[in-house]
């Protein structure tokens, strides 16, 4: 097993995308197997040394950022083991009936190129987080989602069997609907040797939200591999994912579509959410709209990308980008109904973009892909790190929160941007500060952010997790007792605590 411990070797692993500063760590480990993580989380579990466990580097709220010990990295996990189509079966589960199947890989393949693999034999694995160079395994420990969890749901949906090496040194095989928690909330975990864990489940409720990463997953009678899926490399290491895989769609309608008016585009979306959400279930028929793609830009983030696609019309208040699945059959009769929706709502359809092949929907895609990167160039230029939301409230209180987004902000006169999945009322609030009296504005602000969202029903991370950067602010959202029963079952499987030490919760907690 490779280990590098010189300062230039190791420099690359102590950071992440959430710029987080100060990381540092002995070395680094690179385990070729399952059997190979387990030794190393043995070894740290007798002597106490902090393991954290190291994908991509593409988090944004430092759970990957190490304050010594050992960094586990999962580079050299990277093989796709099988993909298997299964062909249609009337007397299959719904999902795999029509063509749908399944794959093997480790944590370490990249997620592009293990969508790619999939795509080349005709199937599709739904979860598309905005940075597709993450990590199979790291996509699972965040339970990552995108903008296709509108239609598909998140990454917690199509994972069928996980392999874990846990601190202790034992490597779990968990497969869905193996164990489930009882009526009191235990969980009991068979290891090799006739051995159980048994933890027991937080008291607490999850926000009644689309998306939710924020803490451990928990839901009575629940399946025991979710309780691994999201919990941000804290309760065990993964190491090999099995999913379930789609058919992949024949085709796929896409479009940017531009608005005068906010209320307009507003109104289009809810009619839009409803519609999809409507036609969806068994009596779904492919020629009724069903989007699986909704996402927002405002006008400031439409100043953005002005500079670098001049085509972005003058003085519109917005802009939607929606994907809908056709085949050849539906393609023309799913158009007509989009653009009857878009002439209701007076979307600038003169000036909007629509997609139907694959070039010029790479352009569509550029398009919703390139604002994360202008604003951090924009932020390199100011030598500032922006303060970002990734908040989600239910349906009812979307709208009332938005206006809460927009009137503190422009009070505040900072500099923003507003964007994201609108689908899931989930925007990200980019707060832009230009010197450091306005960064500490900013955190003021998010901080009020939180608490409003709370009062609402709604969560503090979608998406990205809590990692070290948002733990704070997971007291806003459960108790002390509620956060003492996170560390307690955290303890039931990782005894010594050295695994993701500072993430989900502080230290103390442990």
């Amino acid at each position: 097993m490779l280990t590098k411990s010189q300062p230039d070797e190791i420099q690359s692993f102590l950071s992440d995308a959430s710029n987080m500063r100060g990381g540092h760590a002995a070395r680094v480990v690179f385990p070729e197997s399952a059997l190979e993580v387990a030794e190393v989380l043995a070894r740290a579990t007798r002597e106490g040394v902090p393991v954290t466990v190291s994908g991509a580097g593409t988090g944004v709220v430092g759970g990957r950022v190490p304050f010594g010990g050992t960094v586990l990295a999962t580079d050299r996990l990277n093989r796709i083991k099988e993909i298997k189509r299964e062909a249609e079966k009337l007397d299959q589960p719904s999902e795999i009936r029509s063509g749908g199947g399944w794959a093997i890989a480790e944590a370490g393949v990249v997620l592009a190129e293990f969508q790619r693999a999939v795509e080349a034999r005709g199937l599709l694995y739904p979860p598309d987080p905005t940075e597709r160079s993450c990590y199979l395994g790291g996509s699972v420990a965040t339970n990552a989602s995108g903008a296709r969890t509108f239609k598909y749901g998140p990454t917690r949906d199509y994972v069928r069997r996980l392999k874990i090496a846990l601190a202790t040194g034992d490597v779990l095989d968990l497969s869905r609907g193996a164990v489930r928690a009882d009526e009191d909330g235990r969980i009991r975990l068979p290891l090799d040797g006739g051995r159980i864990i048994e933890a027991r489940l937080p008291s607490y409720r999850m926000p009644q939200t689309r998306k939710h990463a924020s803490g451990y997953y928990v839901e009575r009678g629940m399946d025991a591999l979710d309780l691994f899926i999201g919990s941000e490399g804290t309760l065990g290491v993964i190491t090999e994912v099995e999913t379930l895989l789609l058919p992949k769609p024949e085709g796929v309608l896409s479009g940017v579509v531009f608005f005068v008016s906010e209320d307009d585009l507003l109104a289009f979306v809810r009619e839009a959410r409803d519609a999809s959400l409507q036609s969806r279930g068994e009596n779904q028929q492919p020629w009724m709209m069903d989007a699986r793609a909704l996402e927002y830009f405002d006008k400031r983030s439409l100043e953005f990308l002005r500079d670098k696609f001049p085509l972005v019309p003058e003085g519109a208040a917005g802009a939607v980008f929606f994907e809908q699945e056709t085949t050849a059959g539906t393609e023309e009769s799913l158009m007509g109904l989009w653009l009857a929706l878009l002439e209701r709502h007076s979307a600038l359809l003169d000036a909007s973009w629509f997609a139907t092949n694959e070039q010029d929907r790479a352009r569509v895609r550029e398009f919703r892909h390139q604002l994360p990167v202008l604003v951090n160039e924009w932020l390199a230029h100011h030598h500032q790190r922006k303060v970002s939301t990734d908040m989600a409230v239910p349906d009812a209180e979307f709208a009332r929160i938005l206006d809460f987004y927009r009137e503190t902000l422009n009070a505040s006169r900072l500099h923003h941007v507003i964007f994201g999945h609108i689908g899931d009322n989930h925007v990200h609030v980019n707060i832009l500060p230009r010197d450091e009296v306005e960064a500490a504005t900013a955190r003021e602000i998010y901080l009020r952010f939180v608490q409003r969202v709370v009062r609402a029903g709604g969560t503090i991370s979608a998406e990205h997790g809590i990692g070290k950067l948002k733990r704070e602010y997971l007291r806003s959202l459960y108790s002390e007792e509620h956060l003492r029963e996170m560390a307690a079952l955290k303890k039931a499987l990782d005894p010594a605590s050295i695994l993701g030490r500072g993430n989900i919760f502080a230290e103390e907690l442990l």
